[in-house]
């Protein structure tokens, strides 16, 4: 009975593959899509592969004591049963070299199955590997994309037990890297002429042919990846056999592997789900080959986990930074990682391109981290010395961006700080660490407010000890503040620390190249940058005069009072203020006007004490140059209607510094200082009239351009600058004769406006003016009384302008005019009737 259903058997799987070569025939000349196609014929010939599994075991028939003869006869049809299912296969590899991608899957079902089928399988793909390798000499292309999967897996079995599945496997081997030599574009003749070398040579490398050099990159890739996959297998002989491979291939291969990231973090998963695994060593092995040829991939994947690291992570760090010989490679990718800023999202960087895929990138602390892993390692000595300058910025600009950063635990360690130590330990400079150490330094690093004082005393403490490391640090601080930071921020640490530097190892002033960075530093966009250029210029002061190019230097100073950031600004004018106090006086001069013009628009700046400071340097400045009448008298000039306008301010101090300055121009002018700005007698309307009368005397041609800086405040957002500009322009206007006659139509229709000013106050004071002006023209119209008046107009204009306004409403004391009787006076005692007369006329 087990001998006739043995025979049935063996005639049932004849037929069956019959018809299966059939289907494969069929499908292989339609037009179905090839994937379709291909997953077809792979189902048909693995249903024909499950059908020589269900075969008799001859040995087995041979036991039950069933007659050779017959057994000859059988054993004959399961050959021809065997002959089927490989030209079935020679079939599908004949129409396209793709299809040896089932020879792949064929040797994974072989791994299942028992011994001898085993070794036959193996045969028939050595068959079909053989006759592929002798197919693709006619192809000008060969798509075979399997040829690595299939080489990892014909490997392992190359160190199968048994010899004749070796020997199978071998061959096998040898003509998949024959197909693989040709596909990689090398036509040799020696194809078949290493049919005898045996696996060892083909799988370690050292073969003409061997695995690693012939095999492209994609292909080399899916070789080492399947091996890794076998690592984990159950066999430890397997994965040990396995890590062998991987070991002799990476060796001396690793530099075509790509996808290298996804092999470091399947590597990572692995170690962090079983950190007992067996073949741990051997997978940390393989970190540290990738590592040697491509440290830049394997860094930057090493860098995109969760901070803090976990335990594995820190090994497969250790293992890493084991290869010594690519140590600066290593160091060049963490620093280019540390120019991130934690927690940086992609919305917020000038530069689109992203190194992490979380949504915040936190590589930088990673990166800090795992330089406390680095930095020791003795192999790294070299490379830290070489990189200290980078890696002592970075580190410190880590610092800075940590202290702001608000997605970390306030309890979690500062790694940029360690990291610091490490670097300053591993480069010699242990007194150092421990100075900072005793200055309490490290422990406020995690302060916020305290980032730039630490920076200051790194600086400082390095400087103290001397370190041999100053030369090249300076040169490349110097040469970041040349090219420009990547952030604004950024160059508040440089700033600091060089200065610290400068300090230490230079006098003031500082040589040309190094003035050059503080000049450029006063307008940079970072305000506390500005401010700390501005106040190291500040302290200059006293060799002010040895500064090459100190004109160039001041301009800066002055751009600066362009700045949106107030205390830029008032920065800016103390520290111009202290150098014109000890700049010599012929630069000075040269100088003295554009200082004085860039002033000016100060003196109407939103911030009060920007006002009051600005309004108080222009005195001074017209005091220190007193000897240049002829230069500043037009200055003064210039300034004076907000010097004017600004003694009603709100804030006290800008009225004090208005007094102040107005004191100096009327020295300055030569007129007597009027009693109306002391603050016992201060009357705003009879300070205007005061002014005019003498301008009315002396400077009679600027009044045009008075009135027209007067109008200019008729549309300010400052209540009190309307109601004066009406004020002073009215007094400005009627102390000049032809002034007045001309333009009256045109004041008239500028005072309009003002009229309907939301102020009641405004209003009542334009409204008043208006009148005046609309009487005045309409006087003028009659021919008799134009002459009439135009003859008085000349004998008015010898006299002194006399209040109008009454400002303030409750002034009631009205002090002696200092004027009257004087020579700067214009008040003749006989005619004094005739001009009231004539102001009640006129409403003047």
């Amino acid at each position: 009975l087990v001998w006739f259903n043995a025979i049935n058997e063996l005639w049932n799987a004849f037929a069956g593959l019959l018809c299966h070569q059939s289907m494969v025939l069929a499908i292989n000349s339609s037009f179905v899509d090839p994937v379709l196609q291909y997953e077809s014929q792979l189902n048909v010939t693995e249903a024909s592969f499950r059908m020589l599994l269900a075969l008799p075991n001859f040995g087995k028939l041979r036991a039950l004591g069933i007659g050779n003869e017959d057994l000859e006869d059988q054993e004959s049809l399961y050959q021809n049963i065997l002959h089927i299912f490989e030209d079935t296969l020679l079939i599908l590899v004949s129409k396209d070299l793709y299809k040896l991608q089932i020879l792949r899957e064929m040797v994974l079902w072989v791994k299942e199955e028992r011994l001898n089928l085993q070794e036959e399988a193996l045969t028939i793909i050595s068959r079909v590997l053989c006759f592929a390798s002798k197919k693709v000499l006619g192809d000008t292309s060969v798509d075979a994309p399997c040829l690595g999967v299939l080489a990892a897996e014909l490997s392992l079995l190359c160190c199968h037990a048994e010899n004749d599945i070796m020997n199978q496997a071998s061959m096998g081997l040898h003509h998949l890297l024959c197909i693989a030599k040709w596909q990689k574009g090398k036509k040799g003749s020696s194809h078949l002429s290493e049919e005898g070398r045996g696996p060892s040579e083909m799988v370690a490398g050292q073969d003409k042919i061997s695995v690693g050099n012939t095999l492209l990159p994609s292909l080399l890739t899916d070789f080492v990846w399947t091996l890794l996959m076998k690592l984990s297998e159950a066999s430890f002989e397997i994965a040990s056999e396995a890590a062998s491979i991987l070991k002799l291939t990476l060796q001396y291969h690793s530099q075509k592997v790509i996808m290298v990231s996804k092999i470091v973090n399947f590597i990572y998963k692995k170690l962090r789900d079983d950190p007992s695994h067996s073949m741990k060593h051997s997978m940390l092995r393989v970190t540290t080959l990738l590592t040697r040829t491509s440290p830049k991939k394997v860094i930057f994947q090493l860098m995109d986990y969760p901070v803090p690291a976990d335990d594995t992570l820190i090994l497969m760090w250790q293992a890493a930074g084991s290869e010594g010989s690519v140590a600066p490679l290593v160091l060049k990718t963490i620093l280019l990682i540390l120019k991130g800023k934690p927690g940086e999202t992609e919305e917020d960087m000038e530069e689109k391109r992203r190194f992490s895929l979380d949504a915040t990138n936190m590589m930088p602390v990673a990166a800090s981290q795992a330089l406390c892993t680095f930095l020791p390692v003795g192999s790294y000595k070299k490379a830290v010395a070489q990189f200290f300058p980078h890696l002592l910025l970075a580190l410190m600009l880590q610092l800075f961006y940590s202290s702001q950063l608000r997605v970390m635990p306030q309890d979690r360690p500062l790694y940029a700080r360690d990291a610091l130590r490490a670097l300053l330990n591993s480069s010699g400079l242990q007194e150092v660490d421990a100075a900072l150490k005793k200055k309490n330094c490290w422990n406020q690093f995690s302060q916020a407010l305290y980032h730039q004082l630490g920076v200051h005393l790194i600086a400082k403490t390095l400087s103290e000890f001397n370190f041999p490391q100053f030369p090249e640090t300076l040169h490349y601080f110097y040469k970041i503040s040349v090219e420009g930071p990547r952030r604004s921020e950024d160059n508040i640490v440089t700033i600091i620390f060089f200065t610290e530097l400068l300090n230490n190892f230079f006098k003031d002033p500082f040589p040309e190249e190094f003035m050059v960075l503080y000049k450029n530093w006063i307008n940079d966009s970072n305000p506390v940058v500005s401010k700390l250029s501005l106040q190291k210029i500040a302290n200059m002061a006293p060799v002010i005069n040895e500064i090459e190019n100190v004109c160039s230097l001041l301009t800066s100073i002055l751009e600066a009072f362009h700045s949106k950031e107030h205390t830029v600004v008032i920065r800016a004018l103390l520290t111009l203020r202290k150098l014109l106090c000890k700049l010599d006086r012929v630069i000075y001069s040269s100088l003295c006007a554009k200082i004085a013009s860039s002033y000016c628009p100060l003196m109407d700046h939103n911030n009060g004490g920007i006002r009051s400071m600005a309004i108080r340097h222009f005195g001074e400045l017209l005091k220190d140059m007193s000897q240049f009448t002829w230069m500043l008298n037009p200055l003064a000039l210039g300034a004076l209607v907000p010097l004017i306008l600004f003694l009603e301010d709100k804030e006290i101090r800008v009225s004090k510094a208005c007094k102040y300055a107005l004191r100096i121009c009327a020295s300055q002018l030569r007129w007597p200082t009027p009693v109306f700005l002391k603050d016992e007698n201060y009357n705003f309307e009879l300070v205007v009239l005061n002014i005019c009368n003498h301008l009315a005397a002396s400077h009679e041609s600027h009044i045009t351009d008075l009135i027209s800086d007067t109008l200019g405040f008729l549309g300010s957002s400052r209540l009190y600058l309307r109601r004066g500009s009406v004020i002073l322009g009215w007094s400005f206007l009627a102390s000049e004769r032809e002034l007045l006659q001309t333009k009256c139509p045109f004041t008239v229709a500028v005072i309009e406006k003002t009229v309907r000013d939301e102020d009641p106050v405004v209003r009542e004071l334009a409204k008043k003016t208006r009148d005046i002006f609309r009487e005045i023209a309409h006087t003028m119209t009659s021919s008799t009384i134009k002459q009439t008046f135009r003859r008085w107009f000349k004998f008015i204009y010898t006299r002194k302008l006399k209040p109008l306004y009454n400002w303030p409403k409750d002034y009631t004391h009205t002090p002696a005019d200092p004027t009257k009787g004087s020579k700067e006076g214009f008040v003749e005692e006989g005619e004094e009737e005739e001009e009231e007369i004539l102001i009640k006329s006129y409403r003047f």
